[in-house]
């Protein structure tokens, strides 16, 4: 093999790279997720949380001692009824 044709099939392979990476760009611009909208318990879950927290929290902003845990399980009872 002549250094002439190395350097045609070291360019064939660059040009057939460039290319599929353009197909994987356009590919990933069509397909769309589909975010799913929160349920009614989950809302209600997500504000009783928000609500509580800083009964579980210290001044600084950190959790007390299993306080996410505490906190969590009250805004699940709370959620609930």
């Amino acid at each position: 093999m002549s250094i002439d044709e190395v350097i045609r099939l070291l360019q064939e392979i660059k040009d057939l790279g460039e290319t599929g990476k353009k197909t994987v760009k356009q590919a990933k611009k069509v397909v769309k997720k589909v975010k799913r909208a929160p349920s009614a318990y989950q809302k209600r879950y997500g504000a009783a949380f928000r609500k509580l927290a800083s009964t579980y929290k210290k001044k600084n902003g950190q959790w007390k001692k299993d306080g996410f845990k505490r906190c969590a399980a009250a805004a699940r009872k709370q959620a609930k009824r």
